[in-house]
């Protein structure tokens, strides 16, 4: 059966990173998610662009929302999509992540959607599928779509990016969701704060292209949008706060500090959020914050992602 060509988006073949796309490719992947945000908000969201294909999301970590997001993605589109059970499969029994791999590439799939504890598996499993491969989020290094939805949903309210202060606070050691926000928020000509106690800034975050900053105080004077991380905890294998009770004290996001920003500043979060630890509920819930409207972006976001690389797939089939 052949397939409609469509104009490519993408000179990859992959996603796995932010730094692998250019301004023009992610201007491209926005304006066809604002498609997609149309599509999903019909009576009838099926559109068939991936009929006849199918998609495998691969999660070696727990993430209700990112998975569920791929899915509903996919299942948007036309394709056929199944949920890999990690912690019941033959990984849990001993089986090598290029044993799995290998194994899934013989069923042909068209797309491999990946998540993983470890920084570098997408890439590493990009090089020996014949699939298009995404990257889902590994390990300390990038989660590419999340930069994605995050910088549409700044997009649909301040119109562009051009002279917009973006602060980003809290774990950015631990944060793959930070560096492929800075990544992405640079190429498109925002201007980047972080801010965080120090023992959670990488080694020479300096030179990644951004403000650091200290202090809740500093970093979030004028700012146009606050994206607030989760402390992941669960990576921490040492003292990098005092206590949650400090950490909160300084470096949370309440009424008061948000007073710094702007008065029409943008309240954002990855989710999943630790209430009462890196954000108050009344901030979340409150009329600056866009969180939820951060899922709905995920869904169109992946949406235009798996659209743009099924252009670059095989249009007759694999050999």
């Amino acid at each position: 059966m052949t397939r409609e060509a469509r104009t490519p988006l993408l000179k990859r073949q992959h996603l796995l990173a932010i730094d692998d796309i250019s301004p023009l490719e992610a201007i491209s992947l926005l304006d066809l998610a604002e498609r997609y945000v149309e599509v999903s908000r019909q009576t009838d969201k099926r559109q068939p662009v991936l009929q006849g294909r199918t998609q495998v999301n691969l999660f070696f970590e727990a993430s209700t929302r990112t998975q569920s997001s791929f899915e509903i993605a996919g299942k948007r589109l036309g394709a056929d999509v199944m949920n890999m059970a990690v912690a019941t499969s033959s990984v849990s029994k001993g089986e090598t992540l290029l044993d799995t791999a290998m194994t899934i590439n013989a069923m042909q799939p068209d797309f491999l959607v990946v998540r993983h504890q470890s920084s570098g598996a997408a890439e590493l499993l990009a090089q020996k599928v014949s699939c298009a491969v995404i990257n889902a989020g590994d390990g300390q290094h990038e989660h590419p779509t999340q930069a994605l939805l995050d910088a549409l949903t700044i997009r649909r309210h301040k119109k562009g990016f051009e002279g917009l202060t973006v602060a980003i606070c809290g774990d950015v050691l631990h944060s793959r969701v930070a560096r492929s926000n800075i990544h992405l928020l640079n190429k498109l000509g925002a201007r980047v704060r972080v801010v965080a106690p120090s023992t959670l800034l990488p080694s020479g975050i300096a030179n990644f292209g951004v403000e650091v900053h200290r202090s809740m105080e500093t970093g979030l004077r004028g700012a146009d949008v606050v994206m607030m991380l989760r402390l992941q905890l669960e990576r921490m294998t040492g003292a990098f706060v005092p206590s949650i009770r400090e950490y909160y004290r300084f470096y949370s996001l309440n009424a008061d500090t948000l007073k710094l920003a702007k008065p029409d500043a943008m309240v954002m979060h990855p989710g999943p959020m630790n209430r009462g630890i890196e954000i108050d509920s009344d901030v979340a819930d409150g009329v600056q914050s866009v969180i939820r409207e951060q899922v709905e972006m995920g869904v169109a976001v992946r949406m235009a992602v798996l659209d743009a690389l099924s252009r670059n797939l095989p249009r007759g089939g694999y050999a």
